[in-house]
């Protein structure tokens, strides 16, 4: 039972969050998780697909390609938590599972600080 209903009292509509219209994908279109899978031996996070939705980054197939070359790298050196900059776009990436932990666009990074990393990865020469 909804404690609310008890008290007689609802919250204010301030409180109640944003309500977003729900999402149908047809039966048969494969999500875009499903596809990540289908073309990489990485995992993402359901926090890194997040981002990446919300940040409106797009990883084509030469992208995935550099991420994962860089997450070979970073496992041969040893490294357990990394920092991989491809461009204008970095992800931190679990090195041991091989799971994008998260991703952030370079123009919306605001504190340009990050924490709990051993290693950083550059996928193009600078």
């Amino acid at each position: 039972m909804d404690i609310r209903h008890l008290t007689g009292r609802t919250a204010p509509d301030a409180f109640r969050g944003r309500q977003q219209a729900p999402h149908h994908p047809s039966a048969d279109a494969p999500s875009f998780r499903e596809i990540l899978q289908e073309v990489t031996e990485l995992e993402f996070s359901g926090h890194a697909m997040q981002r990446l939705e919300d940040r409106s980054i797009s990883v084509d197939k030469a992208g995935m390609q550099r991420l994962q070359e860089a997450v070979a790298r970073a496992e041969q050196k040893g490294s357990k938590d990394s920092l991989i900059l491809d461009g204008d776009q970095a992800y931190l990436v679990n090195i041991p599972n091989k799971t994008v932990v998260t991703a952030v666009d370079m123009m919306e990074l605001r504190e340009r600080v990050f924490t709990n990393i051993d290693s950083t990865v550059f996928t193009k020469e600078y």
